[in-house]
């Protein structure tokens, strides 16, 4: 027997058509490349996500070819996510900060046909421009007077033109809700990078699991500012579930310095933002030698790599602002966890409340999570057991655009698949997963695993620490020991000996690293992670000083 409901299907266009009907007048505002400000709203996006959908006809583009954007957080771009999706087209967004070679191979495996680009990246457009044959226009997201006069591009199109000349006029096509809606490209940190090819159907789901109180709790109350961008991972689906709830958007364009994003958070009265760590190091180091606070924000998504317990503390102490610790990959569309408190923990003292907001957090309904061992036999959760993490659920990869690299998943004894996410994590009695390394950086001294992330968050808690990052090096006794890499904050003072009495008392002994290297730098992937590849190439010949 089936039950007696409509039938109709989860579709990214759906959720355009609610924001027009239901918050229509909700405002969304972006810092143009132009420089300045604009601003429309919800009913003025879904009437421009329409234009773009029939323009894309007139182009004769067909169901599920790609359409590729190299693009800031901004309207255009908010545009592309409706008008593309929402007519059977994919999105693709490509990440600027990759190698040109990346980007030409990245476009050609996915068969791009359209390519609409910020004007800031014309530069790279122009390095990629004869590396890709398949790609048959190229649109620059500006007005037609913008346009450079030799752009070395034949035929490049204005985007205002382009779909200004099409009419608001556009039945949103039905389809299969599992046909594919976007994709994004890891980062290929190791080989080429491979592409996550999301559906309507899963989209939809993490935009309304992302909302859910326990996760980003996201309302029509609320102005919110993505600095994760648009063209990795969706931005975390916020747009999607912005639209979803009738949220204030403000997108902060090309501008990433901690000065202009906290002058935009004042200037639109935003009380909701996320990005990754870095971002908001650089916008506390623009605030506290000025001695500013905020007036609005009042919670921050921090996510793309573990976020230093220094930060969470700075952050809720000096600023009054809640941190909401989250975790997820590319492969996971992106949310896995998101860490907010349970009823029972707000009786809890204030550190052990911290210890808790320090790990990554529940998972979310609609993921399923554990850890196992090297023979795949899952592990307690107990908070203290140490295990590679799988994840399994509705907006989770089963696989990689055109097979790359064969089926990932594993089957357990029930039968169920599970995705191997390469972290190894606790998860204790409550549910509350902490990532402890990555299974690649995972530190094994003398048979005991020491976690690389702890060592860099104590690091990190130091006032004369930027940046840190961990990594083990070749020991005859103990197979590998911990040395941690620092970058001092501009003009402070800071030894090796005073570094490694810092840890003295707050880890095991036998954790402390056996040395500090003082660096310039930390070399950080194109979405800002460490990469301990590239700095353990940069300690080739290094050695430990006990040998």
């Amino acid at each position: 027997m089936l039950g007696l409901i409509q039938d109709q299907p989860l579709l990214i266009s759906s959720m355009i058509e609610f924001a027009e009907r239901h918050h229509g007048d909700t405002e969304i505002v972006s810092r143009r490349v132009e420089g300045d400000i604009h601003r429309y709203n919800y009913r003025e996006l879904g009437l421009r996500a329409r234009r773009l959908a029939n323009a894309l006809d007139k182009l004769g583009l067909l169901f599920s070819d790609r359409v590729a954007t190299l693009a800031w957080n901004g309207y255009r771009h908010m545009e592309m996510y409706f008008g593309v999706s929402g007519s059977g087209r994919v999105l693709h967004t490509i990440n600027p900060r990759l190698h040109p070679e990346q980007i030409a191979w990245i476009m050609n495996h996915a068969e791009d046909q359209l390519l609409c680009f910020d004007l800031s990246f014309l530069p790279l457009v122009q390095a990629v421009h004869a590396k890709c044959p398949g790609v048959k226009h190229w649109v620059a997201l500006c007005n037609a007077d913008r346009l450079p006069a030799d752009s070395g591009i034949p035929g490049l199109l204005s985007y205002e033109d382009w779909i200004g000349a099409q009419s608001p006029d556009y039945a949103w096509p039905r389809f299969d809700e599992n046909s594919a809606s976007s994709m994004c490209y890891t980062s290929g940190t190791t080989g080429n990078p491979k592409a996550a090819l999301y559906s309507h159907r899963s989209t939809t789901l993490h935009a309304y699991a992302a909302a859910l109180p326990d996760v980003m709790c996201l309302s029509a109350r609320d102005s919110v500012l993505p600095v994760v961008p648009m063209f990795h991972v969706n931005a975390w689906g916020i747009p999607y579930s912005a639209a979803l709830m009738g949220c204030k958007l403000v997108f902060p364009g090309p501008a990433m310095d901690g000065k202009s994003i906290y002058e935009l958070i004042e200037a639109e009265q935003v009380n909701y933002a996320a990005g990754v760590p870095t971002v908001w190091q650089m916008m506390l180091g623009h605030m506290k030698p000025a001695g500013l606070r905020f007036s609005t924000l009042r919670r921050t998504v921090i996510g793309g790599s573990a976020c230093p317990p220094a930060m969470i503390h700075t952050f809720k102490e000096d600023y009054g602002v809640e941190v909401l610790h989250a975790w997820g990959m590319t492969e996971m569309s992106p949310l896995g966890t998101l860490c907010t408190l349970k009823s029972k923990h707000l009786a809890y003292p204030k550190d052990e409340q911290m210890k808790l907001l320090q790990k990554q957090g529940r998972a979310i309904y609609g993921v399923d999570l554990k850890i196992v061992d090297g023979d795949g036999k899952e592990l307690p959760w107990d908070g203290k057991t140490y295990g590679d993490l799988l994840v399994r659920g509705p907006w989770i990869v089963n696989g990689y655009f055109k097979g790359e690299g064969g089926d990932p998943l594993i089957e357990d004894e029930q039968g169920r698949r599970w995705f191997p996410t390469g972290d190894v994590a606790t998860i204790d009695a409550d549910g509350f997963m902490q990532i402890t390394d990555r299974s690649k950086d995972v530190i094994k001294s003398g048979g005991e695993w020491i976690s690389s992330i702890a060592i860099e968050n104590l690091a990190m808690a130091h006032p004369a620490v930027a940046m840190a990052a961990c990594v083990g090096m070749p020991h005859p006794k103990w197979d590998e020991r911990p040395i941690v890499a620092v970058v001092k904050r501009p003009g402070a003072q800071l030894t090796r000996e005073e570094m490694l009495a810092f840890y003295e008392g707050k880890v095991a002994k036998w954790q402390i690293p056996d040395d500090v290297v003082f660096v310039e730098a930390i070399p950080l992937g194109a979405t800002g992670k460490m990469l301990k590849t590239k700095l353990r190439e940069q300690l080739k010949g290094y050695q430990l000083p006990s040998l």
